[in-house]
């Protein structure tokens, strides 16, 4: 009896197995093979091929190499690969909406009080009305923390923000900083270098502390917020929605599963290299300034501010930042 139901089960097993085909699922990232987070993703690729026995393959395409950075999300709606590893906050210009799953800027104060709000907060059915309309979905997030301002003068107040020529990302970031008297200038990444070195600018939003240090920009400037408290950028996993409703259900689960394991590592490991950093720089002589409590509660009102401005500008905006409110209300972070 034992060796009938063995063999029953097992057939069973093999005919379920039988049911999935092997994939490969094209996936572009504008990190490079050699940055920390795109190490982490090419170990997310083989925990999926470990976890799916061979039956998935992630073919990862690093450093935007087959479109520029914000054409991957339309380059996975049109088939040229399957799924957008970048972030939301690029298709902005599709739907506003994109900034609030992108960058709420001046929101949560650590990457754990996001995550939250999209597992628990009801954040995860919001933003798939959102992607579901482009015919894409999302699959998670992984967000490192918390970025630094750096700069070539002190910025450790409000003050200190008057006048400040510093290089933003586009979006909502520009317009709360121009109501705080300082001045952003958005240029590209790969600018901001030169920039800072022939005095263009005074400082810069790039990333967070440790990937600043890797950028080479204390060698240049000499000062830092750290923590930061005004951008905790989300990037996304995001794939085309006919792909990923052709995967099986096994398929989708082993991917969303490594998805959530490299996202928290990547938060995990962020909050070590950034510490390790933030030593090493004030023995440097890098001075780092911590906002007050009371600072980064008048950032986040000023924010607000343009929270409700794009919140206007679509319905799906206002869902989303209506959500967000919701939750940060709970966590006692606005009132």
């Amino acid at each position: 009896m034992k060796s009938v139901l063995t063999g029953a089960a097992g057939a069973a097993l093999l005919a379920t197995t039988a049911l999935a085909e092997p994939v490969t699922l094209r996936v572009q990232t504008h990190y490079a093979t050699e940055h920390p987070t795109g190490q982490m993703l090419a170990q997310w690729s083989d925990d999926v091929s470990v976890m799916s026995g061979g039956d998935i393959t992630v073919e990862m395409f690093y450093s935007s190499s087959v479109v520029a950075t914000t054409e991957t999300f339309d380059a996975a709606i049109n088939g040229i690969v399957d799924c957008d590893a970048t972030g939301g906050a690029y298709q902005t210009g599709k739907n506003p909406a994109f900034q609030f799953v992108g960058d709420i800027m001046g929101g949560y104060d650590t990457p754990w009080q996001q995550y939250s709000w999209l597992y628990y907060g009801g954040g995860y059915d919001a933003a798939q009305e959102l992607y579901n309309a482009q015919n894409m979905q999302l699959i998670g997030w992984s967000i490192y923390g918390q970025e630094s301002l750096s700069s070539s003068k002190p910025i450790a107040g409000f003050e200190d923000l008057k006048g400040w020529k510093f290089r933003s990302p586009p979006g909502m970031e520009t317009e709360i900083f121009e109501k705080l008297g300082a001045s952003p200038i958005v240029m590209d990444f790969t600018e901001i270098f030169t920039a800072l070195e022939t005095g263009i600018i005074d400082g810069a939003d790039a990333s967070g502390l440790y990937n600043n240090v890797g950028l080479g920009l204390y060698d240049i400037v000499k000062h830092a917020t750290y923590p930061g408290f005004h951008s905790m950028p989300s990037d996304h996993l995001a794939c085309n929605l006919d792909v990923w409703n052709g995967l099986t259900d096994q398929q989708r689960r082993i991917i969303d599963t490594a998805w959530q394991k490299v996202s928290f590592q990547i938060a995990l490991s962020n909050e070590l290299n950034n510490a390790q950093a933030a030593a090493e720089l004030t023995e440097q002589g890098v001075t780092l300034y911590d906002w007050s409590s009371e600072d980064r509660a008048e950032f986040r009102k000023a924010a607000q501010a343009a929270w409700d401005d794009w919140g206007t500008r679509s319905p799906e905006a206002g869902k989303i930042l209506e959500s967000h409110k919701v939750y940060l209300r709970q966590l006692g972070l606005i009132e």
